[in-house]
């Protein structure tokens, strides 16, 4: 099958280029002709920059040229889309139907329902978009970079393209990475009928477990944000004995710092490289995953689980799905560093920690494999084949 990937990078590397990357690789395995095309917002440098990329979100000429060059070279047989905001743009959707190439689009985040992508803004979920044919209260709040200007030129994008049907019309097939993910675009101003969304999660490379004792540390690997539970994690440990390892950096770093020098249980080791984390992972009691948004699909929860570590995390959104409580993790309930505290002391037991780890990395060998993951891509790919030549 002859694959054309289209992404449209962003700025600072994140879990949507991670996955873009490696689904590629995949494919190429498996034997399969992979070609990419990428457009970088590292090309984005100056205001007339941001000025023009936003004007050209709603269509990029440029974009649906380049596509349409790349269509007439490679002769693909289907596209598969992770990213178009800004520089792609949905004018490579209109390219590739005239092309007569089926389309099938990952929605890695909330972009098509809210410019926030994240459905969250000022401390908490916020859902006032997903049913709005234009979010004027989130263009008003900017909830895209504190920016009503940048705020305002995603919702033109996604508003007018809801209003013309380039959603319903334009893209044969979106992967959805969870059931509540799918049940959010479900329930949206989009009106997508079912049959649109397919479920396919992420997945990682088997890095094997490891037979050593568990150390008596807890983890957390993330970008340091408010989103990402930085504070709760950092309050939990303020008041209880357990020692905490934080790898990662971001915005809230100053804050981290502050807390390792009045806690002496909290160890901050800043940015790592893969194989340093996977070594803490193989090591630590439990992975902390305390997030109080709705994440995509954490790879570092798939890290987890095929290192055989148990992940304690939020009971919100699809972190929900993916760890199942006294399965091959725990619950708390998301924001409460006491709800975090109780779940950290059910896991003082080496039985149970040994038990949930197993579990865990059960739960990655039947669901987040490579080779499970390459099944369930080609048979979204033959799906959306077939019933576009039959549609046509």
């Amino acid at each position: 099958m002859r694959i054309l990937l289209v992404h449209n990078k962003y700025q600072q590397a994140g879990g949507e280029d991670k996955v873009f990357e490696s689904e590629g690789e995949l494919l190429a395995n498996h034997n399969h002709v992979v070609e990419r095309l990428e457009f970088d917002n590292k090309d984005i440098r100056t205001w007339a920059d941001k000025v023009l990329s936003g004007l050209s979100g709603i269509y990029n000429f440029r974009s649906g040229s380049i596509l349409r060059q790349r269509i007439l070279q490679f002769k693909p047989d289907i596209i598969h889309v992770h990213n178009f905001v800004p520089l792609a743009s949905p004018s490579i959707f209109f390219v590739a139907k005239r092309n007569k190439v089926p389309v099938v689009l990952t929605l890695h985040n909330y972009r098509l329902i809210c410019p926030s992508a994240t459905l969250f803004y000022d401390h908490g979920i916020y859902e006032r978009s997903v049913r709005s044919l234009f979010p004027f209260d989130a263009v008003m709040k900017g909830v895209y970079r504190n920016s009503r200007l940048q705020t305002a030129g995603l919702a033109a994008m996604t508003s007018f393209h809801n209003i013309i049907g380039t959603w319903k019309t334009k893209v044969d097939t979106f992967i959805v990475l969870t059931e509540f993910a799918k049940s959010k675009f479900k329930e949206s101003v989009l009106g997508l009928p079912d049959e649109k969304f397919v479920l396919k999660p992420n997945f990682v490379a088997d890095p094997g477990v490891s037979n050593e004792l568990r150390e008596d540390f807890f983890l957390f690997v993330g970008r340091l944000t408010e989103e990402k539970g930085v504070d709760v994690l950092l309050e939990a440990f303020k008041h209880c004995a357990h020692k905490l390892v934080i790898i990662g950096d971001g915005p809230m770093r100053d804050k981290v710092d502050e807390s390792v020098s009045e806690n002496s249980n909290i160890e901050y080791l800043g940015f790592q490289q893969k194989a340093f984390i996977m070594d803490r992972l193989r090591r630590c009691r439990s992975l902390l995953f305390p997030s109080i948004w709705y994440e995509g699909f954490p790879i570092t929860i798939l890290e987890a689980f095929a290192t055989g570590t148990p992940v304690i995390g939020s009971r919100i959104g699809g972190v929900a799905e993916i760890i199942l409580d006294r399965k091959n993790g725990l619950h708390f309930e998301a924001g409460n560093k006491d709800d975090l505290i109780r779940a950290m002391n059910e896991l003082k037991d080496p039985v149970q920690v040994k038990t949930l780890g197993d579990n865990a990395r059960s739960t990655y060998l039947e669901r987040y494999t490579p080779e499970r993951n390459y099944n369930l891509l080609m048979e979204i790919y033959r799906k959306t084949i077939h019933f576009a030549m039959n549609s046509k």
